[in-house]
């Protein structure tokens, strides 16, 4: 796949990294592409790899948008025409969302003619690096409303070594999706069990 990540913090550099193991084809979208912070990315992945959003946006299928919520608005007037291209959603809105959306998604889905998911938001990046606990594969989630976005963040996930990526269900669980990552954030971090922990769905 042609890969556009837009944001090259913690989650966007990881799954950068993740997608050209398995040979995809990754631009780093970035308002300031040799900032420091893109240059340190690049010397793990390659400088070649570093365009505008306008640029990285054209030459590429598939979009993961890895910021805050609230540049989602500066960020969709550089995209352009994306109808039929899939946007993955990595954001979480859940402290900050960009009013008058809930969420990314739905700005997105109101904004755009994109095929839009809501995915690799549940987890932190430790996890998008090495999804493997003890010899045992975690999961992934997503939500949305659009089967075609769905199954392209179903394959990059299982392509980060993730077991599975367990659909949430349609639009109306986006919310509840990110309250999930809520979930991992409370207990990694304010409860104090650490940022190597993850979920896994069992079954009987």
């Amino acid at each position: 796949m042609k890969i556009a990540i837009i944001g090259s913090g913690n989650v966007g550099s990881a799954l950068a990294q993740q997608w050209i193991k398995m040979k995809h084809t990754v631009l780093i979208g970035a308002q300031f592409p040799l900032s420091e912070k893109n240059i340190s990315l690049a010397t793990k992945i390659g400088e070649d790899r570093f365009a505008v959003i306008e640029n990285a946006v054209k030459q590429c299928d598939v979009i993961l948008i890895a910021t805050p919520p609230m540049a989602i608005f500066e960020i969709i007037k550089k995209l352009g025409n994306v109808s039929g291209k899939v946007i993955i959603d990595a954001t979480n809105a859940v402290m900050n969302a960009p009013e008058p959306y809930q969420t990314v998604y739905h700005a997105l889905a109101d904004k755009t003619q994109a095929e839009i998911v809501k995915c690799f938001n549940t987890t932190g990046f430790e996890n998008m690096l090495n999804p493997s606990y003890n010899g045992e594969k975690i999961d992934m989630f997503m939500a949305g409303d659009s089967e075609k976005a769905k199954e392209v963040a179903k394959q990059l996930a299982l392509d980060c070594g993730f077991d599975s990526c367990i659909d949430f269900g349609k639009a109306d669980k986006v919310e509840l999706l990110e309250k999930f990552a809520l979930s991992w954030i409370n207990l990694a971090i304010m409860q104090g069990n650490g940022r190597n922990m993850a979920f896994k769905v069992l079954k009987r």
